[in-house]
C-alpha cells in the first residue's frame, strides 16, 4: 500500500516550529497506518526524546539556536528515526517516504538519521546544526 501524507497537519506543524512568534521548538510526524501525520509538538527537548520508541518509524523537525553572542539565529534540523525493532521492509520504505515528507518539510540546515533514543541527543544535534551553519566568530564572551 502506498504511503500518503496528511499535508495540512504537517505544514501547520512545520510553520509553527519555524515561526518566530511561537514557543514550539519541535514537531514529530509518524505513520498512522499508511499515512504520515503530525503526532506531537512541544517546547522542551526532553519531551521530543520521549516521542520515539524502538518500533517507531518517524520524522521530527526541530528548531535550534545557532550563531554566537553577536549573531543569534534559528536553524532547523530534520530527523529521520527508525527504531531498532523495525523490520527490514518497513525500514527500507522509510527512505522513499522521506521524499514525501521533504515536499512539505523543505528548509533545514542539517538532516540526521537516528536509530535509537541515544541518537536523539540535544548536544549532538545542536553541534551538527552549528557546524552546518558556518562560522561563529564571537568575541569569546
Amino acid at each position: 500500500m502506498a504511503t500518503s501524507l496528511d499535508k495540512e497537519s504537517l505544514r501547520a506543524a512545520y510553520e509553527d516550529v519555524r515561526s518566530d512568534g511561537s514557543e514550539t521548538n519541535w514537531a514529530t510526524f509518524k505513520y498512522e497506518g499508511p499515512c504520515i501525520t503530525h503526532t506531537a509538538s512541544g517546547k522542551e527537548f526532553t519531551e521530543l526524546k520521549e516521542q520515539f520508541n524502538d518500533d517507531d518509524r518517524a520524522f521530527a523537525f526541530i528548531r535550534v539556536q545557532a550563531g554566537d553572542e553577536l549573531s543569534k539565529r534559528m536553524k532547523f534540523a530534520l530527523i529521520t528515526f527508525i527504531g531498532p525493532a523495525v523490520g527490514p521492509i518497513k525500514r527500507a520504505k522509510v527512505s522513499t517516504d522521506k521524499g514525501l515528507v521533504k515536499e512539505v518539510i523543505a528548509n533545514f540546515a542539517v538532516e540526521i538519521q537516528a536509530e535509537s533514543q541515544d541518537d536523539i541527543d540535544e548536544t549532538k544535534i545542536r553541534d551538527l546544526v552549528i557546524k552546518a551553519s558556518g562560522a561563529n566568530y564571537g568575541t569569546g564572551q
